[in-house]
C-alpha cells in the first residue's frame, strides 16, 4: 500500500493557489476513475483506489489533509500510524519555489528548505518521504514569497497546471513498478507527458507581485 499527499490550505479561497497544487493533484487521481468517493478522516479528506503497475494492482490511498498548510503533519501521521505505514511508503506532492513553473522533481528524503507543510510533516514522521516538488517558480525576492504563493494561478498557467496534474496521475503505475530507479524514470515520464512551459521575461515579470 502507498499512502499519497497533497499538500495545500483548506477553503474556497485557497483553492486555486499556487501553494494548493499539491491538493490539485490528489484531486486529479481521484477524478481518475480508479478512486472511490472522499471521506473524512485523520484530520483531512480520504479515497482509496487501485493502480495497475507491472507488479499488478496496488493499493493507494490519496489523502489531502485539512490542518492547514503548517500542521500538514498531523494528518499524515494519524493515516500512517492506522495503516502501520513506513515513511517510505508516502509520497507528497508540494509546490516547490526552486522550480520553474511546470517542472517536476523527486527526490526522497532532504529537508524542507522553508516549506511549512514539508517542516510539519518531518517533524512527526521522519524526513525518508518522497516529495514531488511541483514547480511553481519564485517570485525574486524572499519578502514576496508569501505573496506570491498565496496568489492564484494566473488564468495562462491553468494549461500547464492541468497538464502537470494529468501527468503525474498517468506515470503513477511506473513510480510504484518497484525498479531501483522508479523515482527517476516517473520524473522523466511526467515530464515527456507534460513538458515545462517556456516563458520569457515579460510574462514572469507580469505574474510576480509588484
Amino acid at each position: 500500500m502507498h499512502l499519497i499527499v497533497g499538500l495545500g490550505n483548506p477553503g474556497a479561497q485557497y483553492a486555486k493557489n499556487r501553494h494548493n497544487i499539491g491538493f490539485m493533484m490528489v484531486d486529479a487521481l481521484i477524478a481518475s476513475g480508479s478512486f472511490g468517493p472522499e471521506k473524512k478522516a485523520f484530520d483531512g479528506f480520504v479515497s482509496e483506489g487501485l493502480i495497475d503497475t507491472p507488479k499488478g494492482k496496488e493499493k493507494v490511498l490519496a489523502l489531502k489533509p485539512q490542518t492547514y498548510m503548517n500542521n500538514s503533519g498531523l494528518s499524515v501521521a494519524k493515516a500512517l500510524q492506522f495503516y502501520k505505514l513506513k515513511p517510505e511508503q508516502i509520497t507528497v506532492f508540494h509546490d516547490e519555489l526552486d522550480l520553474a513553473p511546470g517542472r517536476l522533481r523527486m527526490k526522497m528524503g532532504g529537508g524542507h528548505a522553508g516549506h511549512n507543510g514539508l517542516r510539519s510533516i518531518m517533524a512527526h514522521i521522519g524526513p525518508n518521504f518522497m516529495r514531488g516538488r511541483m514547480g511553481i517558480g519564485h517570485p525574486g525576492a524572499k519578502e514576496l514569497v508569501l505573496t506570491w504563493v498565496l496568489a492564484d494561478f494566473a488564468k495562462s498557467d491553468q494549461t500547464w497546471v492541468e497538464s502537470l496534474d494529468d501527468a503525474c496521475v498517468r506515470a503513477l503505475p511506473m513510480l510504484f513498478s518497484g525498479a531501483p530507479d522508479a523515482a527517476d524514470r516517473y520524473q522523466a515520464e511526467v515530464m515527456r507527458l507534460a513538458p515545462a512551459p517556456k516563458f520569457d521575461a515579460r510574462q514572469l515579470a507580469a505574474q510576480k507581485p509588484q
